[in-house]
């Protein structure tokens, strides 16, 4: 018969997980809403949101109260202090989100801008790394981590570069000034959400290795 603790850490574990998928359902529907495909209405969106915080809330109390009452020790104690950050990355990743939704109401005219700059290989690419964190924590994986670190840094490079060719595009184009704007801002939080992504996978290693790593210097580590 599992003992408490056992209960306890297995709840948090599926909490976490169910967390994370409701996460990556609203960078799914942020993704299209940038592409201007057909995205769930806002009162589902915002259920999901709400559903997101409410589940936050959980595992921080489950997490206070097997500290409290349970004196975990060893490898239990690394999963429930990676727990309790993960849980803040998921729901920062789902606030970006939303983010994103809300305001790509205000982009007009984007479309031109997306195609000639790639956008939907950006946004697909933060869309997959959301996917496979999820993935690397569900399965325990470290194998996973190396390719959500390279796909990290492939989003920030390519995010620069088109972040770098709007820019210019608004300056020879004054039309494009404020759809060109408000599509930097949403691809300023994509890679956000692919930060948090990714130190999703920085706390995964942490409960594998019991040490803590960065993802620019994990191939020094190897």
């Amino acid at each position: 018969m599992a003992s408490h603790l056992e209960t306890e850490l297995g709840k948090l574990r599926m909490i976490i997980i169910k967390i994370g998928s409701l996460a990556e359902s609203q960078v799914a529907e942020a993704v299209k809403a940038v592409l201007s495909e057909p995205v769930l209405e806002s009162k589902e969106v915002k259920k999901t949101e709400n559903k997101i915080d409410k589940l936050d809330v959980k595992i921080d109390d489950i997490c206070q109260s097997v500290f409290a009452l349970q004196q975990p020790v060893a490898s239990d104690l690394r999963f429930i202090i990676s727990a309790m950050q993960i849980s803040r990355e998921i729901e920062r990743i789902g606030d970006l989100s939303m983010s994103i939704i809300k305001l790509t109401k205000s982009i007009k005219e984007k479309h031109e801008l997306i195609s000639k700059f790639e956008i939907a290989d950006i946004v697909r690419g933060v869309e997959d790394i959301t996917i496979q964190t999820n993935a690397c924590f569900q399965n325990m994986d470290e194998t996973a981590i190396e390719e959500i670190f390279k796909l990290n840094r492939d989003i920030k490079s390519k995010s620069s570069d088109a972040i770098d060719n709007i820019i210019s595009e608004m300056k020879s184009n004054s039309k494009t000034v404020g759809s060109g704007t408000s599509l930097i801002i949403a691809l300023k939080h994509f890679e956000r959400i692919a930060d948090h992504s990714t130190n999703v996978a920085e706390s995964v290693y942490f409960m594998i290795n019991a040490k803590t790593i960065k993802h620019e210097k994990f191939s020094d580590k190897k």
